[in-house]
């Protein structure tokens, strides 16, 4: 699924904006100019990773200061153990787009019941 993000001219060098589908996913700009998205929150716990602190490649989880990757989604730093999931990003005409990705996301369990109708 693509989704229209914002204009590129909306989301200034080093700055996140938060998608709000299901689950969320977060757009970040890089001061080097670089596009990433990822599935907005942490895998430890429910917190968007949209409201932590980019430094290069890497966003900071606000909440418990696990950080992710955002090339691979990877965790450099603990206490999540699960990476998030990455998306596609391009950019047409000067507006931002994200390819959602079909894989499976790691959410924490709190957020997946939810998702799924139960009790969070």
């Amino acid at each position: 699924m693509m989704i229209p993000a914002c204009r590129l001219t909306d989301l200034p060098r080093g700055e996140a904006l938060r998608l709000d589908i299901d689950p969320p996913v977060s757009v970040f700009h890089t001061d080097d100019g670089e596009l990433f998205a990822i599935d907005d929150t942490c895998t430890h716990q429910d917190a968007s990773l949209a409201d932590g602190w980019l430094e290069g490649c890497e966003v900071e989880c606000p909440l418990h200061a696990s950080k992710f990757d955002l090339r691979t989604g990877a965790v450099d730093t603990p206490p999540a153990k699960l990476p998030v999931r990455t998306h596609e990003v391009f950019v047409e005409d000067g507006m931002v787009y994200v390819q959602v990705s079909t894989d499976a996301p790691n959410l924490p369990p709190c957020v997946a019941a939810r998702l799924a109708g139960g009790p969070a």
